[in-house]
C-alpha cells in the first residue's frame, strides 16, 4: 500500500508560505531582477550583438533624460492603479479605468469647448472637475450595480464598457471638430479657457494630486471602517453577510470611489496635461495600473514604487532602440516582457513553498542508491 501510494503521489508538494519575511521577500525579488539582466544580456548579444553593459547603462541614463516627464508619466499611473486598488481589494475585477478615465475627460472637454465667453474661467474649472468626476462614476457603477443585484461578470461588464467610451470619444471627435478629420485638437489654444493654472510647469498639478490620492487612499484602506469592510469583503463574502455588512452597498460604494478617481485623471488630462481628448489618450495605463497594484499587494504606498519602476523601465527601454538605431520598439517590449515575467514569477515562490514529496525522495534515494553501487563496481 505504501508502495501505491507513493507511486500516485506528485514530486512536489506546494503550499502557502506564510512565514515569508519581508526581507527575505525583497532578497527574492532582488534575485529576480537579477536574473532579468542575465537574460536580457545573453539576448542583448544574440540579438542585436551589442555588449549588455551598454545596454543596461543605456536604460538606467534613458529613463533619467526627461526627470519631469518621468515624474508626470510615473503620477499618471499612479492614479490610475490607485483607481483599482480598492475595487480589486474587494476582489471586483474593475478592467474599466481606461473607460471611466475618457469619460471623465470627454465631458470635461465639452464644458472647455460649450462654455467658453458664457461663464467665468474658475467657474469653467470647477465645472468640470465635477462633471468629470460624475462622468467616471456613472461609468464604474453601472457595472456595480449590476454585479451587485444581478450577479453579472465585471470583468466583461467594464471591458464593454471601455469600448462604449471609446466609441463616444471618436464620434464626438467627429462631431466637434469643424474640419471633420476626427482630430480634435488642442481645445481654447488661443484663450486656455478651461485650463488648470500651471504651478511651476503643467507636471507639477498631476504629481500634487497624486499625492494626496495615494495619501488618502491610504488612511482609507488601513484606518477607515470603509476600508475594512472592503478587504473583509474581499477575504469572504460569505463572512461580510455573516458580521451583518451591507455586501451591495459596499461593491456600489467603492466603485464610486474608483470612478471618481478615474474621474479625477480625466479632468487633469483635459485642464491640464492634454486640452484634448481622443481614443488614444490612455494608451494602455488602465491595464498596466493592475499590474502595478499587483505587484505592490496593493499597497497605496508601496505603489509609488512600483509606479516608478514601471515607468521607468518603459522609458528607458524604448531609450535602448533609439540610441541603438533599432528599427521598431520590439526590442523594448521584449526587455520589459523579461523583466515583469521574472518579477511576477518571483512573487510565486514568495507567496508559495515548494517541498519534495515522499516520491521525490524515493526517486533521489534510488539515483544514489545506484550511482553507489556502479562505483562499487568499478
Amino acid at each position: 500500500m505504501k508502495i501505491e501510494r507513493t507511486k500516485n503521489e506528485p514530486l512536489f508538494h506546494i503550499s502557502k508560505n506564510e512565514n515569508m519575511t519581508r526581507w527575505k521577500a525583497l532578497l527574492v525579488r532582488v534575485g529576480g531582477v537579477f536574473a532579468a539582466l542575465v537574460i536580457i544580456g545573453v539576448m542583448s548579444v544574440i540579438l542585436i550583438k551589442q555588449n549588455p553593459f551598454k545596454i543596461y547603462a543605456t536604460l538606467v541614463t534613458g529613463a533619467f533624460i526627461d526627470v519631469w516627464t518621468l515624474l508626470k508619466d510615473t503620477a499618471v499611473l499612479l492614479i490610475f492603479g490607485l483607481a483599482v486598488i480598492p475595487a480589486f481589494k474587494m476582489k471586483f475585477w474593475n478592467m474599466g479605468a481606461n473607460g471611466q478615465v475618457l469619460i471623465g475627460c470627454l465631458v470635461a472637454i465639452a464644458c472647455m469647448k460649450f462654455l467658453t465667453d458664457k461663464l467665468p474661467d474658475w467657474l469653467i474649472i470647477v465645472l468640470m472637475i465635477i462633471t468629470s468626476i460624475l462622468a467616471g462614476i456613472i461609468w464604474a457603477v453601472i457595472p456595480a450595480i449590476f454585479k451587485a443585484f444581478f450577479g453579472t461578470n465585471e470583468t466583461l461588464f467594464t471591458l464593454m464598457m471601455n469600448y462604449i467610451a471609446l466609441g463616444l470619444v471618436a464620434y464626438f471627435s467627429f462631431a466637434w471638430d469643424p474640419r471633420g478629420s476626427g482630430n480634435l485638437g488642442i481645445v481654447n489654444l488661443m484663450t486656455h479657457h478651461g485650463w488648470f493654472p500651471n504651478i511651476g510647469n503643467k507636471y507639477v498639478l498631476v504629481i500634487i494630486v497624486a499625492v494626496i490620492i495615494d495619501i488618502f487612499m491610504f488612511v482609507y484602506m488601513k484606518y477607515t471602517k470603509h476600508g475594512f469592510e472592503v478587504s473583509l469583503v474581499g477575504e469572504s463574502v460569505n463572512t461580510a453577510k455573516y458580521v451583518g455588512i451591507n455586501v451591495k452597498k459596499v461593491i456600489i460604494r467603492t466603485l464610486i470611489l474608483s470612478g471618481a478617481i478615474c474621474g479625477i485623471m480625466g479632468a487633469i488630462f483635459a485642464g491640464s496635461l492634454e486640452h484634448t481628448v481622443n481614443t488614444s489618450i490612455c494608451g494602455s495605463k488602465g491595464f498596466t495600473a493592475i499590474l502595478v497594484a499587483w505587484l505592490a499587494n496593493f499597497d497605496p504606498l508601496v505603489m509609488v514604487f512600483t509606479s516608478f519602476f514601471v515607468v521607468f523601465l518603459n522609458t528607458g527601454a524604448i531609450n535602448v532602440s533609439t540610441v541603438f538605431q533599432l528599427k521598431s520598439t520590439d526590442y523594448a517590449n521584449i526587455v520589459i516582457g523579461i523583466i515583469f515575467f521574472c518579477i511576477i514569477g518571483c512573487e510565486f515562490f514568495i507567496r508559495y513553498k515548494i517541498k519534495p514529496s515522499q516520491r521525490m525522495h524515493d526517486i533521489l534515494a534510488g539515483i544514489k542508491k545506484k550511482s553507489h553501487k556502479g562505483k562499487e563496481g568499478k
